[in-house]
């Protein structure tokens, strides 16, 4: 498994980062077949939320038992001081730990939310005190949507988050208003030496109405492993970026390993001709309005 420097943690984290998503509705006996797959892989990064239904509950036996040798992350999506701190402390009774290495503002995708989670009383303020607690380690931002790169680079002008985890994907990307605001981002985040980590990588689509799902995603995701392996290399072309999540479905995770492992078969040339002329991939926040 190839391993990024996350300079500012003096850790060497695996390119990909364990979803904690893809376990919300799955049964312990499932949850630890994958995330047994994950550490016999060299997966040492995992990320989690308090609002990914069981996740954080299916990962605690193992977290209890490999914590040392991982990078723990979870997310509040809470907006109040009060209301995050519950869930703050929560999360590492479910996680089965004493701290995580990074508790993240989750889904910030635009100032609105912004405003909330940094405003007096906000979530931040509960993040900040769990940190003095010693419970968690760093704080960081996540968000999704066309305007989470702008977002989140406001968000790094008001306060010095330790990690950023964003949107990105070749279509995403094509975007140009959207490459900008990434580019901006990832320049600062590179300047500052800040862990940029990235989600929707292998996001096909949004799901059609009356589709049926057969992937636990919040989005249609590519299954194919040729395009899948052109999706890895996409994101991992990109210097400043520290790692991608991996699908929030058991079933893909192989697949995703495997596109890590054969990095480099593909040339950067034959991978974007591979996803410019892919079929039916669209940007997983469907049309955008605006970005910026």
């Amino acid at each position: 498994m190839q391993k990024r420097r996350m300079e500012a943690f003096q850790f060497d984290s695996s390119v990909v980062l364990f979803g904690g998503a893809k376990l919300g509705q799955v049964s312990q006996e499932e949850a630890d077949r994958s995330i047994t797959f994950a550490l016999e892989n060299g997966i040492n990064h995992f990320d989690t939320a308090a609002s990914y239904g069981h996740a954080e509950e299916r990962m605690g036996p193992l977290m209890k038992k490999h914590r040392s040798g991982i990078f723990l992350a979870t997310k509040t999506g809470q907006r109040t001081k009060e209301e995050a701190k519950k869930e703050i402390y929560r999360s590492l009774e479910r996680l089965q730990v004493d701290f995580v290495d990074l508790l993240q503002l989750h889904a910030i995708g635009d100032l609105t939310e912004l405003d909330k989670a940094l405003g007096k009383g906000g979530a931040i303020e509960a993040a900040l005190e769990a940190k003095e607690e010693g419970v968690v380690k760093a704080i960081g931002i996540t968000g999704h949507g066309h305007q989470a790169p702008a977002t989140h680079l406001e968000a790094l002008r008001r306060y010095p988050f330790e990690t950023v985890l964003t949107p990105l994907n070749y279509r995403l990307y094509s975007m140009p208003a959207y490459r900008e605001a990434f580019d901006a981002l990832l320049a600062e985040t590179t300047s500052r030496k800040v862990p940029l980590r990235v989600i929707k990588a292998i996001a096909k689509r949004p799901w059609d109405s009356g589709e049926e799902r057969n992937y636990a995603t919040w989005y249609k995701p590519w299954d194919e492993q040729k395009v899948i392996d052109a999706c890895v290399q996409f994101v991992l072309s990109f210097e400043g970026i520290a790692g991608f999540a991996s699908a929030g479905d058991v079933h893909l995770l192989p697949k995703i390993v495997s596109a890590v492992d054969r990095l480099g078969e593909l040339s950067q040339e034959d991978a974007e001709t591979i996803l410019r002329e892919a079929h039916d991939y669209e940007s997983p926040f469907g049309a955008p309005t605006s970005i910026g």
